[in-house]
């Protein structure tokens, strides 16, 4: 289920991108970027609908997800019903 992220409080919302940003570990190239930056990149992500907060039901959690991977998820919930 997608969450808008206008509904999240700010805090929380930061959390979870920093969260997120922490656990992804992504490869940014030859350029180190802070945990602020990164986080600024996601937010920016979140406000132009690249990327989205995703909760699941199944594993009861929350985290941020790109537009490809819901995409994605949701061939697979049609794919097997």
């Amino acid at each position: 289920m997608i969450i808008p992220h206008e509904q999240l409080d700010k805090d929380t919302l930061y959390n979870l991108i920093e969260s997120y940003v922490l656990r992804e570990g992504t490869d940014y190239g030859d350029v180190e970027y802070s945990i602020e930056a990164k986080v600024s990149q996601v937010k920016k992500q979140l406000h132009n609908g690249e990327a989205m907060v995703f909760f699941s039901e199944l594993h009861e959690s929350v985290t941020i997800i790109s537009k490809g991977e819901f995409k994605a998820l949701q061939s697979e919930v049609q794919f097997s019903e």
